[in-house]
């Protein structure tokens, strides 16, 4: 069964309550979505492999440690994703960014896939699936499928808050993927928002309503 981690790093816990508050405007939720995303990525790649080589400093040589040759790739599911991933590449350049888009049919209230660009090379990647919301675990469920269709092995997910319920549907349908979080948060309400949560984050990213 994959484990569930929730950071409770003084930082990320003192910005997420700035994006909970509903008098943060655009501009700083977006701002403190990517700060929190970084802080997270930051955590969440502690365990990457790494391997000796040697430098030239000005002084002397020295046996200095790189990445060895971990390829990451950082999935948002559109569009409230997007708003972690220039979070993570600050901290990480080099990762390739895939997207998945879904809608929810308004019948079935089913995610349907409706755009999905991903690295050619999925299957040799560590990826970590972006979005920062967790509610009922539709969403996340159906872009990891879509990613698993598409070759895609070794999956993480980091959302910033979670409800109970949809990370206990994420465990059943992906036993095998990590998540990552910011809050574990109390419950869904009958209208599938996370309580206390931080409201619509796609809304509150873009400005829309």
């Amino acid at each position: 069964m994959g484990k569930v981690y929730v950071f409770d790093h003084p930082l990320i816990q003192h910005k997420l309550t700035y994006i909970r508050n509903k008098e943060t405007g655009t501009k700083e939720f977006r701002e403190l979505t990517n700060e929190i995303a970084g802080l997270m990525a930051f955590e969440i790649t502690r365990e990457l492999p790494l391997k000796e080589v040697d430098v030239e400093t000005p002084v002397a040589m020295a046996k200095c440690h790189m990445i060895a040759g971990k390829k990451l790739g950082i999935i948002p599911i559109l569009r409230a994703g997007l708003g972690m991933v220039d979070g993570i590449l600050e901290l990480i350049p080099a990762a390739k960014v895939g997207h998945v888009g879904l809608y929810r049919d308004p019948d079935t209230l089913k995610p349907v896939e409706y755009y999905v660009k991903l690295p050619k090379d999925i299957e040799e990647r560590e990826l970590i699936v972006v979005d920062p919301m967790l509610a009922t675990g539709g969403s996340a469920i159906e872009a990891i499928n879509v990613m698993k269709k598409r070759g895609a092995k070794n999956i993480k997910l980091m959302c910033l808050v979670a409800a109970p319920e949809g990370v206990e549907e994420m465990q059943k349908a992906h036993p095998e993927v990590d998540i990552y979080l910011a809050a574990m948060d109390e419950k869904l309400n009958e209208k599938g928002y996370i309580v206390p949560g931080l409201g619509d984050a796609g809304d509150r990213l873009f400005g829309t309503k």
